[in-house]
């Protein structure tokens, strides 16, 4: 294409620090053509400032960085790292550089969750010293008043995309002036994801931005990895894996290990309990109906039910309505129960009891799905067992057998005491499992059995009620670095990005399926001296699951370089450099100021009305009726006075009889 930076890209490979590997890197390009010397005018590019690009040396020069920095500042570049090699370094070169050459443009640096955009923009700040007043976080808690200020006001903002989504749907993002978008755990630009939608919503105000996504892992499969090139605009690849040359002088040791253990005598009685006499039921139900097809109840999967279901559906239009709603509901119940028991086998006995009692009671799944669990006996009878077994310490049916929730437990308390023993007071542990009530779980294990040694606490995200706010999230992170902590036992949110500090030990507590997770995870150890990984496997279904996950994460790896040409790079990478210019790099020590801390939020006091509980009057208000002797407890309950007045404005409703109607239960209340 004319539009391509292909001849400013080719004159700088002269510029190149060579790599034992160069091929490491992936373009799909034709012979670029003759420099252009017509003078050409690209609004808003500075050419003064456009004669250079400058590579900051007030760090050690890594030459596969230097590269990466090279040919992101050229083409719209997907850059694939391991973890700890230093992406947000590549992501500020770029940034500076644009920032630079475009004085008046805007540059956006979108991250998945708000406390990496407030890791990223401190890391940004004292890797090229750009002006913190020009730095700008937006966050959903800003009011739009707020935020408009701040667009208008900054050039450099680090938020999330659902801010960027907003703010472009409002019409405030001024998306006429961004130049340059930056785009951290770029994998998950997949699907409708929140990255996919701002991309295309930019491409409706202007055609040229430059896109730079970084990610540790460029997904799960060669699919995948289609996906996100074309959803972000992708022109260039760079990838490095930990076999790459010219990143493996600055790659830790790491060593992972993998322990399998047999479900002990108490969990195998609960394992087969469960599949006989509760999940057998409802499958054979299914199967009664020909909507399931199955040879082994152990075999079944929440995956494979739902593919069942799905196909079912396609060929259930003629059924009775009464039947499709129970087979449905059985589905459903189905789809719950193997999911408890997935609990049980890879988590343990109290995040399977936890689980069982938000079904029974109502805060998961639905009011149908409950009232079938109260009346299952069989079901009632086991989660009983289990209660008592946990409480009691022992499995009394089971020949006294002393009991735990998992053998994994205590595997999991003799690894931790065993480094912590032998290591120096500056070690850190990760303790990585998938689900919340699991990690609460094993904080309380940890804290209650080995006394001082291990200070354990969570790390978990936003969502839900009983998520982590920003501040205690970022503030578990500083107590864990300055040693307050020396545990931290984290879902998929300790996965990503996150700068976690020196960790020297990882444990996962359970498998992922999914090889981008399992690189994530494995990547948070050793990235400033040699460290271990230890996987907990238990022994069949969680066992088979690993092995896939490290083959396919091998398999993803060496299909992106070995078949390059089946993936389609964006044609149109966008010209952001005059064709007559010809930037030449330029080494220069930069010396950022001090990062100045925002001082914490300070909140006013409520008035006393506030205090009352009375929002409907101010505080001067409250204190002239008390004044003049109304009683307080009256004019704290003025929001039940008030309502009896708004209710007075509907007199006609409420003095009219209305049409009754008597009508039938659904099957779903039944």
């Amino acid at each position: 294409m004319e539009d391509d930076d292909d001849n400013l890209f080719e004159d700088n490979l002269d510029d190149v620090i060579l790599s034992d590997d160069l091929v490491q890197s992936v373009a799909l390009t034709k012979t670029p053509p003759v420099i252009d010397q017509k003078k050409e005018h690209i609004p808003g590019f500075d050419e003064n400032e456009g004669q250079n690009w400058i590579y900051p040396v007030n760090y050690p020069l890594r030459s596969y960085q230097y590269n990466i920095v090279q040919k992101a500042l050229f083409w719209n570049t997907l850059v694939t790292l391991p973890t700890g090699l230093g992406k947000t370094f590549v992501a500020a070169v770029v940034i500076h550089n644009f920032y630079r050459w475009y004085p008046q443009g805007k540059i956006l640096f979108m991250a998945p969750t708000k406390p990496l955009v407030a890791q990223q923009i401190r890391a940004c700040h004292d890797i090229v010293g750009i002006p913190q007043r020009d730095l700008g976080e937006l966050t959903g808690s800003l009011t739009p008043a707020k935020r408009d200020t701040i667009w208008s006001s900054k050039r450099v903002f680090f938020l999330t995309p659902q801010v960027v989504q907003n703010d472009l749907g409002r019409g405030t993002c001024p998306a006429r002036e961004i130049v340059l978008i930056v785009i951290d755990e770029a994998h998950k630009a997949t699907g409708n994801h929140a990255y996919c939608q701002v991309v295309r919503e930019l491409q409706n105000y202007k055609q040229n931005f430059r896109v730079l996504a970084l990610s540790a892992t460029p997904g799960d499969n060669l699919e995948t990895v289609q996906s996100v090139l074309s959803n972000l605009l992708i022109a260039h690849v760079e990838i490095r894996s930990e076999e790459s040359l010219d990143i493996k002088p600055y790659l830790h040791d790491r060593k992972i290990d993998k322990v399998i253990l047999p479900l002990d005598k108490p969990l195998s009685h609960l394992k087969q309990a469960f599949l006989s006499e509760v999940i057998d039921k409802y499958a054979q139900t299914l199967l009664t109906q020909r909507a399931l097809y199955c040879n082994e109840i152990s075999n079944l999967s929440r995956f494979s039910i739902l593919q069942q279901r799905d196909n079912w559906r396609k060929r259930a239009g003629n059924l009775p309505v009464q039947t499709a709603s129970m087979i449905e509901g059985t589905f459903y119940m189905l789809i719950n129960l193997l999911q408890a028991y997935e609990f049980l086998l890879i988590h343990g006995a109290g995040v399977f009891l936890h689980h069982c009692m938000e079904l029974l009671e109502g805060t998961k799944g639905t009011n149908s799905s409950k009232s079938r669990l109260l009346r299952d006996q069989d079901f009632l009878s086991l989660v009983d067992k289990v209660r008592r077994w946990r409480n009691n310490g022992i499995a009394h049916e089971i020949d006294n057998t002393k009991f735990v929730d998992h053998p994994k437990i205590p595997k999991l308390l003799s690894i931790l005491t065993q480094h912590f023993t032998n290591a120096d007071n500056a070690t850190r542990a990760m303790v990585f499992s998938s689900f919340r009530d699991s990690v609460q779980d094993l904080v309380k294990t940890i804290n209650e059995a080995s006394g001082s040694l291990l200070r354990s606490t969570v790390f978990i995200g936003q969502n839900g009620a009983k998520g982590m706010r920003q501040k205690e999230q970022l503030q578990t992170v500083r107590d864990f670095k300055e040693g307050k902590f020396n545990v931290l036992v984290a879902t998929c949110v300790g996965e990503e990005g996150l700068d976690i500090g020196m960790v020297d030990l990882i444990v996962c507590f359970d498998a992922s399926a999914s090889p981008t997770r399992l690189v994530q995870r494995m990547g948070r150890a050793a990235r400033k001296r040699a460290g271990s990984i230890v996987v907990l496997l238990t022994e069949g279904k969680e066992e088979t699951t690993f092995k896939r996950s490290i083959a396919s994460k091998k398999s993803v790896g060496n299909a992106v370089m070995t078949k390059l040409n089946k993936l389609v790079l964006y044609p149109n990478n966008p010209r952001m450099i005059p064709r007559h210019l010809n930037p030449k790099a330029e080494k220069r020590v930069l010396d950022p100021a001090e990062f100045k801390t925002p001082p914490p939020k300070t909140f006013r006091s409520k008035s006393l009305a506030q205090k009352q509980k009375c929002p409907f009057l101010s505080s001067t208000q409250y204190s002239s009726y008390v004044d003049k002797g109304v009683m307080e407890d009256s004019l704290n309950n003025s929001a039940r006075f008030s309502l009896s007045k708004c209710l007075s404005r509907w007199v006609h409703w409420q003095g009219t009889e209305h049409a009754t109607f008597d009508i039938e239960h659904s099957m779903s209340t039944l």
